[in-house]
Formats: C-alpha cells, structure tokens, sequence
C-alpha cells in the first residue's frame, strides 16, 4: 500500500454540485518522487478514472512543488528495469491522466522539477506563481526526462525549446514558460486562481469538454486529418446529452450563457 503521507485525494463539490477531486503532493520537505509517491499518486488517478469527477486539480503544498526524483531509485537499476519503470509510469499515471474524460488543472506554486513538471505536462491546464521555477534536470544524472515531458514540451513549446530545456538541464521562470506557451497563466494567487478554475470547468459541459479531449488528442497522435475524421462521431454524440439539450433551450428561450450543466 502506498504511503498516506506522500499524497491527498479530497473531493469537493461546487455551489452548483458539481465534483471536484484534488490531488495534493504532499511529502516534505522536498516533495521527492520515490516509489512510494509514485505508487500514491498512481492510485489516486486509478481512484478517478473509477469515478471521475468533473474537473481535477493537482497541487502541491510545502515550499516547492517537487524537488524532482529522489535519485537512490535510480542506482543500480538495469536496461530492463529502466523500461519497465517508465512503460509503468506512462500507464498507470501520464495516459491515464490524459485520458480522464474531465478537464485537469495543474497549478505549480513554486519549484516544479522532473517527474511533477512531466506529470503538468500531461494535463490539460497548467498555472503557476510569479515565483515558480520548472527544469527537466535528468541530464545532471545523465538521463533524458522519460514520462512524457520531451515530446509535451515540443507540442507546447516546439521541438527547439524542447531540446533547449532538456539539453541544458536549466531552470526557467513562470513567465517564460508562459510566453513559450508551455504554462497557460501566471497568477499571484495561483491556489485561488486554480480553484476558481477548476470550479469553472467543474460547472461547465462536462461531456463536451472530454469531447475537446477526444479530438486533440486524435489531431496529436494523427495529425489534423486524423481529428477531422473522428470529430462528426465524437461532436455528434453530444447532441444525445442533457446538457446539449438542455442548453439549446436555455439558450433559445433566455439567451446566451444561463445554462446549467450536470455531467450528464
């Protein structure tokens, strides 16, 4: 069983009743990924994917997000290990989280290295503080990031930051991430902002937003051709929901932007 203390799962719901589920990183002082946090973290996102809520936030608290992996995890691991590890990594958390049919916020309040700053990358929305800093560090161990993070990192940012970031193995600040468009908003009060947001998708379309889901992810794994020919089925669907239905006739008998939404 995973360590307790690595992590917290806590549901909430909005005003309106939406669920929310926040996942928060909490092992201090460092927040260091080791197996167990791994293994936390891990169950959690199998918690949601049993039952999803409507919008997830993850978070950390303590003076940095995470100060990276915890290196003892790595020594004397073999050719074989090493690929299990990550063929684990990206089934039990990165696809998984990706694949939530719910929007994922990821708010980064300060220092955010190596596993945390890939498992940001794998969620929809990523905010940060002023103070924030982010780096893919491996190269110091003389590893390249393995949980997503090169390839996420060129689909924000291009392929040249990419190799920028991983290559150097430097820290950049919040406002440059968001500037290269890796980091979507840069807020003082990046818990309020967060919770705010995730409040506001929570009470949103539900269905359509997974819907969003489903056809970016179609356009990133084959290209614009690929989303065009999944969007009629995915899109169509949703003229079946209540909450289609329901806001077409909000909208025609009292304007725009009144609906409500249930999931459903």
């Amino acid at each position: 069983m995973p360590d307790s203390s690595r992590t917290r799962l806590e549901r909430s719901t909005t005003a309106a009743g939406a669920t929310i589920a926040t996942i928060t990183i909490a092992h201090p002082p460092l927040n260091l990924f080791d197996p167990a946090m791994f293994e936390a973290i891990a169950t959690d996102v199998a918690d949601l994917v049993a039952s999803p809520p409507r919008a997830v936030l993850i978070r950390a608290e303590g003076r940095v997000v995470s100060g990276g992996v915890d290196v003892h995890h790595f020594d004397g691991m073999s050719t074989e290990d090493g690929a299990d590890l990550w063929r684990d990594l990206f089934a039990r958390l990165i696809h998984r989280i990706e694949a939530l049919p719910c929007p994922v916020v990821f708010a980064a309040h300060a220092l955010t290295l190596t596993a945390a700053f890939e498992i940001a990358l794998g969620c929809d929305i990523i905010l940060a503080a002023p103070g924030a800093k982010f780096g893919l560090v491996e190269t110091v161990v003389g590893l390249t990031p393995s949980m997503g993070g090169p390839q996420r990192l060129a689909e924000r940012a291009g392929s040249g930051r990419a190799r920028e970031l991983v290559m150097t193995a430097d820290l950049y600040d919040a406002r440059t991430m968001c500037e290269w468009g890796v980091v979507n908003a840069v807020h003082e009060d990046v818990d309020a902002a967060a919770l705010a947001l995730v409040t506001k998708l929570a009470d949103g379309p539900t269905r359509a937003h997974d819907a969003t889901k489903q056809i970016i992810g179609a356009w990133r794994s084959g290209g614009v051709a690929h989303a065009d020919s999944v969007t009629p089925e995915v899109s169509g669907a949703l003229f079946d929901t209540d909450d289609l239905r329901g806001a077409v006739r909000s909208f025609l008998e009292v304007g725009p932007g009144k609906a409500s939404y249930t999931g459903r």
